[in-house]
């Protein structure tokens, strides 16, 4: 039988990044979690936590603590059904998602599930093709993602699409691109790039030029508002989803490079196939508002 307050400790340390932040939550001593933890590996016989900095749970941790997640999720439903009165306490609900969606359209998206609910939303930033690793090792409830296929022990729904475009300011066109997008050209000029996951530039890229060389110079900003700011400010040419970009070209303030060339991100919800009220109705509100935020089909 399963101590639950040895794995919400294990649970706390990996969600909190450490020990000491850990014993703060849990209002016990930095000792007494890492005895919690020590005890819980002792009772399983097996490695539950990497003791780096931060601390990661290992392959059996991370299933440790999605079981403890999908119980606390379903004990918060039992107490809904016991006692249907407001709770005196907020309940955590982790969920993944990706950088440009957090920027632009989810807050509009959940705002009334955060307005009804006693949920406090613990989000976990990561490229759009990363964050269905944060659900498959226990993470998150769910979780945004490009994967277009339902994990195991999940259900899926499609949101919609952010279609990106390759955006510089007039004066920055007007310094490296005078003559429009070339190859030669695009070895000069610098790029801005989010991060070492992101690709997205080189799609549009290969779509116009049908290669895309290797040297890119490239400034890395892994912010998506700081993103655009940087776009707008002429340091260099980058995507940036319609969400951001459609105003600003409209207004003049940048231009796009390759007209002919757009990709398209379809985006899906993925969370735990449990009959979870909370769950249930986060599902519900988020996918319906996506619909309308979002582009579809």
């Amino acid at each position: 039988m399963l101590d639950y307050k040895l794995l919400e400790a294990l649970a706390t340390v990996v969600q909190e990044g450490g020990f000491e932040k850990a014993a703060r939550v849990l209002h016990l001593t930095q000792s007494a979690v890492s005895q919690r933890v020590k005890l819980l590996e002792d009772q399983t016989g097996q490695i539950l936590l990497a003791r780096s900095s931060p601390p990661q749970a290992t392959p059996p941790g991370q299933r440790m603590i999605k079981h403890y997640l999908q119980v606390r999720l379903l004990e918060d439903n039992l107490s809904d059904v016991l006692s249907p009165s407001p709770h005196e306490t907020f309940v955590s609900m982790a969920v993944g998602i990706n950088d440009d969606s957090l920027a632009t359209w989810f807050l509009e998206a959940v705002s009334p599930f955060v307005e009804q609910e006693q949920v406090l939303l613990d989000l976990r930033a990561d490229d759009q093709d990363q964050t269905h690793r944060l659900l498959r090792n226990g993470a998150v409830v769910g979780c945004i993602s490009t994967q277009d296929q339902p994990m195991q022990g999940c259900r899926m729904d499609c949101l919609g699409h952010m279609t990106y475009r390759l955006l510089a300011t007039p004066g920055f066109v007007a310094r490296w691109f005078p003559d429009g997008l070339s190859m030669d050209a695009v070895r000069h000029a610098p790029l801005i790039i989010f991060n070492r996951k992101d690709a997205l530039h080189n799609k549009l890229l290969g779509q116009a030029l049908g290669f895309v060389p290797a040297d890119i110079p490239a400034h890395y900003i892994p912010s998506s508002e700081r993103f655009a700011d940087f776009i707008l400010s002429g340091f260099a040419y980058g995507t940036l989803p319609d969400q951001q970009g459609a105003h600003l070209i409209k207004v003049g303030q940048l231009i796009e490079l390759t007209p002919p060339c757009q990709t398209p991100v379809k985006l899906y919800w993925h969370c735990w196939n449990l009959k979870s009220r909370l769950l249930n109705k986060f599902t519900r509100i988020l996918v319906s508002r996506a619909k309308v935020l979002l582009e579809s089909e």
